[in-house]
C-alpha cells in the first residue's frame, strides 16, 4: 500500500492539536504548516508528556500515525542482515553474530536494547538524539505509560527513592515498534577516568540482558552501543567488552539464541566492531 501522505498530514495535525491541548502550557499551539516540522512538533509534544492516561483516541490516531511512518521509512528484517563471516567453525557462534549500522527502531528482531536512565521513563528532552528518546518517540507513549507502571510497582516495594540499579534489565513490550519487546538497561556513566567496576558493569548490561532473553524465550536481539556517548564510556573499550561478553555468553548457552546483532549508528563504532570481530 502507498504512503498517504494527505491522510499522515491529517493524523499529525489532530495529535499535535490533542497533545498541546491536554496540557496546560501549549494549549491554542499553532501547528506548523511543513510536514516535517509538523513531525518534529509531535515529537516534541511526545517526549514532554509525562506518564498519565491516553484516551482512546489519542492511542487510536497515534498508532495509525507510526504504523504508517514505519512504513515510510522501511522494517529491517533479520533476513536482511547477514550473519558474520569467520565463525562457521565454532557451533555456538556461526550463524549467530551480526554487525548492523542503521537506525534501531527499524529492526524487526524478538528485542532491542535501550540504553536507559536511572528513571526508566524514556528521554523528556524535546528532540534529542539519543537512542532512549528515539526507542520512546517511534515506539509511542504507551511505552513510556508502561515503563512508569513498573517503576512504581519497584517503588511500592522498595521505597519512593528507588531507582532503576546499573546492569538490571526491564522488559516491556515494544508498542509500534518493529520490534517484540524493548529491553531497557542503565549503563555505567563514566565519571573521570574509566575503572574496572565501571568495566564489569558494562560486561552485565550485556550478560544479563542475554539471561532475561533466555529466560523469557527471547531468540533475536539487537544492542545498541550501551554507555558510549553521552555516557563517556570509552567506544573502543566498549566495544571489546561487548563482543568478549556476548560471544563468552554464546559459547556458555548453545543453542541459546538464534542471532545477537550489533547496532551501530557512528562509523567511529561500527570500525571497532569490523575490526574486533574480523568483519
Amino acid at each position: 500500500m502507498a504512503y498517504d501522505e494527505a491522510a499522515q498530514r491529517e493524523r499529525l495535525e489532530e495529535l499535535i492539536r490533542l497533545l498541546a491541548d491536554e496540557s496546560g502550557d501549549y494549549r491554542g499551539l499553532s501547528v506548523p504548516e511543513g510536514t516535517e516540522d509538523r513531525r518534529r512538533t509531535l515529537r516534541a509534544l511526545m517526549n514532554l508528556r509525562e506518564p498519565a492516561p491516553l484516551s482512546g483516541r489519542l492511542i487510536a490516531l497515534q498508532n495509525a500515525y507510526l504504523r504508517e511512518e514505519l512504513a515510510r521509512r522501511g522494517t529491517v528484517r533479520l533476513s536482511d542482515i547477514p550473519a558474520l563471516k569467520g565463525f562457521e567453525r565454532e557451533e555456538a557462534l556461526a550463524g549467530r553474530l551480526s554487525l548492523w549500522q542503521g537506525d534501531i527502531t527499524r529492526l524487526e528482531a524478538d528485542a532491542i536494547v535501550n540504553a536507559a536512565n536511572a528513571q526508566m521513563l524514556g528521554c523528556f528532552v524535546p528532540l534529542h538524539a539519543c537512542i532512549d528518546n528515539s526507542i520512546h518517540s517511534f515506539a509511542g507513549l504507551e511505552l513510556r505509560q508502561e515503563c512508569a507502571k513498573n517503576m512504581a510497582a519497584l517503588r511500592a516495594r522498595h521505597g519512593q527513592g528507588y531507582e532503576q540499579p546499573t546492569a538490571l534489565p526491564m522488559l516491556t513490550e515494544g508498542y509500534c515498534l518493529p520490534a517484540r519487546k524493548v529491553i531497557h538497561v542503565v549503563g555505567p556513566i563514566v565519571q573521570g577516568a574509566l575503572t574496572a567496576r565501571e568495566e564489569k558493569e558494562l560486561e552485565a548490561c550485556y550478560l544479563n540482558t542475554l539471561d532475561l532473553c533466555l529466560e523469557k524465550g527471547l531468540r533475536s536481539v539487537a544492542f545498541c552501543c550501551i554507555s558510549t556517548g553521552v555516557f563517556r564510556f570509552p567506544g573502543e573499550r566498549a566495544a571489546r567488552i561487548a563482543c568478549a561478553a556476548v560471544t563468552d555468553w554464546l559459547r556458555a548457552h548453545p543453542g541459546g539464541m538464534d542471532r545477537v546483532i550489533f547496532n551501530v549508528f557512528k562509523d567511529e563504532d561500527r570500525g571497532y566492531y569490523e575490526r574486533i570481530l574480523g568483519a
